[in-house]
């Protein structure tokens, strides 16, 4: 593996072989071609893994996959495998269901700050737009277009600026948005020193807001955080989500809770075990 690579985007995935090949061929339209990917696999079946083989033949940067063993809702422990497995000495972090625009890289190398990470959001397509969407509507850019995607049944939105939003535009609703700067697993990126140096995810979290948690360890370490909801741009694809439970909702924000009442900045049970 190249020892100059820039960035590290680490895409999580879960037996969505569809969803994960309209992500990776957006990757391969990137402005900015000095990356990596790192596909953090919780416990996809073989067809995942046959995907990922055939893709790496064909686009333009390197895959790294990074498999578990199938044991519920573990994502916060295959990030952490992920997370070792960065060559690059910043870590982009999204997941195996959105598409990146084709500046998407750019725009957080160009953002990219010591002492800081970057906070960017998405733009939810409905689920017939997301089937919808083919290889060449990736590869020109047509699904990020907001009349293509209105001739598709998009409806109209404050929200659709996040597409259309450019320049001093963008800046300003990145400074006006009441959305907090938080760390969100889809679009948000960081030194890979600071992530290690808060332990990376907490291994107890299951679904709901262990990336915030992480964001909040940051903030306690003494990291800043910049929005990029309106620059940094990525369609999200629509899915069921069966991983929901009220007990890990529950169970996470306490943690959370403890995290935010305690100023914790490294959890003992991260990346290095000291529980």
């Amino acid at each position: 593996m190249k020892n100059n690579i820039q960035i590290s985007v680490i895409v999580s995935t879960y037996n969505s072989e569809k969803w994960l090949e309209k992500v990776l061929w957006g990757y391969d339209k990137q402005s900015f071609q000095n990356f990596e990917v790192v596909i953090a696999d919780d416990g996809s079946g073989p067809k995942t893994k046959i995907l990922i083989q055939e893709l790496e033949q064909k686009v333009t940067y390197p895959i790294i996959h990074v498999w578990q063993e199938d044991d519920g809702f573990q994502k916060s422990r295959i990030l952490n495998k992920a997370i070792l497995e960065c060559n690059g000495d910043y870590i982009v972090m999204s997941d195996g269901d959105c598409i990146p625009r084709n500046d998407f890289l750019e725009t957080h190398d160009k953002y990219k700050k010591e002492g800081y990470f970057l906070s960017g959001g998405y733009f939810m397509l409905p689920m017939h737009i997301s089937k919808l969407i083919s290889k060449d509507d990736i590869t020109t850019g047509k699904c990020f277009d907001i009349g293509w995607l209105f001739k598709n049944g998009l409806k109209p939105s404050f929200k659709n600026n996040k597409l259309t939003a450019k320049g001093f535009k963008s800046s300003f609703l990145n400074f006006i948005t009441p959305t907090n700067a938080s760390w969100n697993g889809h679009n948000s990126s960081g030194w890979k020193a600071d992530i290690e140096a808060v332990n990376g995810f907490d291994e107890r979290m299951q679904y709901g807001g262990q990336d915030r948690e992480l964001g909040e360890r940051l903030f306690n370490y003494g990291i800043k955080s910049k929005q990029i909801r309106y620059s940094a741009v990525c369609i999200h694809l629509d899915h069921e989500r069966g991983y929901i439970t009220p007990e890990s909702v529950i169970k996470n924000r306490k943690i959370r809770k403890n995290t935010r009442d305690n100023k914790v900045k490294r959890t003992a049970y991260g990346i290095k075990k000291t529980n």
